[in-house]
C-alpha cells in the first residue's frame, strides 16, 4: 500500500503564521505537523509516499523532509496548483498511486492510533474503502455517518441535525477504484470535488467499512485553538517522545529521558534558587 498525505490549501485560517511557510509545517508540540501523518503511516508499514502540496512555500517540504530517506522513507511530491478540494487533491497522485490501494491522511490531523492492523486487514480485502470514525462534541463541524447496525448508510457533509456523535477524520483508505470516482464526481456548491461523495459511492456500493479511533484525534488546521489543543494532547501523550527521524522510543527508554529531563529541571531549579545564588557569591 502507498501513502498519499494532502498538505494544500493556503491556510487563510492560521494568517499570519502561514504567509511565510504552509501549515503542514508550523510546529505542533515539539515538531512540525507534517512529522505526525508522516509517522502514522512509517508506524503502519507505508514507506513510500506522496505529499501533495499548495503552491505557496511548496519548496519548504523539500528543505525539510527531502528525499526521506533520513526517515526510513521514499518521498515524492507534486502540487496542487489551484483549490479545487480534497478529492481534486487526491486525484493528481494517480501515477503514483499505480493501481496499488491508498492510505490518504489530511496533513493537518494527527492520529494517536496505530492504523498497523487496519492497514493489514484493508490490503487483503477485494475491494472498497475505509475511513476512520471519532467521537466529538460538536459533529455538525464535520462530516457525519449514519450508522444502522454495523453499517455506514450515508455520510452527511455539516448537518444541521447530525445522525451520530462521531466525525469523519481526515484518514481514509482506498482502492484501485478511487480515481475513476474521482473522474465521476461533480463539483459542489462550492465549486470542489469533495472527499465526502467520494465516501458516499463506496456506501452506495456497499463496500465502505470504518474503524473507530480509540486515542486522540487532532483536526489542527482550523484555527489557532485547534493548534494549541493538538499541541498539547501531543504533549500529554507518547507522541511527544517522536524522535527527529520519525521513530517512537519504548516505554523503557522513555522512561530514561523522563528521569533526565527531571534531574535537568531540578537542576536548572537549584541553579536558580536564592540560597545558590548567595553561596556561590553571584548576588
Amino acid at each position: 500500500m502507498k501513502g498519499i498525505i494532502l498538505a494544500g490549501g493556503t491556510g487563510s485560517r492560521l494568517h499570519p503564521l502561514t504567509k511565510v511557510t504552509n501549515k503542514h509545517l508550523l510546529g505542533v508540540y515539539n515538531k512540525p505537523m507534517i512529522y505526525y501523518p508522516l509517522f502514522a503511516m512509517k508506524r503502519a508499514g507505508i514507506r513510500d509516499i506522496l505529499i501533495v502540496s499548495g503552491q505557496g512555500h511548496a519548496g519548504h517540504f523539500l528543505e525539510l523532509l527531502g528525499s526521506g530517506s533520513r526517515l526510513g522513507l521514499r518521498l515524492s511530491y507534486d502540487v496542487q496548483e489551484e483549490a479545487g478540494g480534497i478529492a481534486q487533491a487526491l486525484s493528481l497522485a494517480e501515477s503514483f498511486a499505480n493501481g496499488q490501494k491508498v492510505c490518504v491522511i489530511l496533513g493537518d490531523n494527527i492520529i494517536q492510533d496505530d492504523m498497523s492492523d487496519a492497514v493489514k486487514q484493508f490490503e487483503i480485502e477485494p475491494k472498497g474503502a475505509k475511513i476512520f470514525l471519532k467521537k466529538v462534541d460538536k459533529p455538525q463541524s464535520y462530516g457525519v455517518p449514519t450508522i444502522e447496525g454495523n453499517k455506514i448508510t450515508k455520510i452527511t457533509e455539516k448537518p444541521k441535525d447530525p445522525d451520530s456523535s462521531y466525525a469523519v477524520t481526515g484518514v481514509y483508505m482506498y482502492d484501485y477504484q478511487i480515481f475513476d470516482i474521482i473522474r465521476g464526481l461533480k463539483p459542489s456548491g462550492r465549486g470542489e470535488l469533495e472527499i465526502t461523495d467520494v465516501n458516499n459511492y463506496y456506501v452506495e456500493q456497499g463496500t465502505l467499512s470504518y474503524d473507530i479511533l480509540e486515542g486522540f484525534w487532532g483536526d489542527c488546521g482550523e484555527s489557532f485553538d485547534g493548534l494549541l489543543e493538538a499541541s498539547t494532547l501531543v504533549q500529554k501523550s507518547s507522541l511527544k517522545y517522536l524522535s527527529d527521524d520519525l521513530d517512537l522510543p519504548d516505554r523503557e527508554q522513555r522512561k530514561l529521558m523522563e528521569d533526565r529531563a527531571s534531574k535537568e529541571e531540578k537542576e536548572r531549579t537549584k541553579k536558580t534558587s536564592r540560597k545558590y545564588l548567595i553561596d556561590n557569591k553571584l548576588i
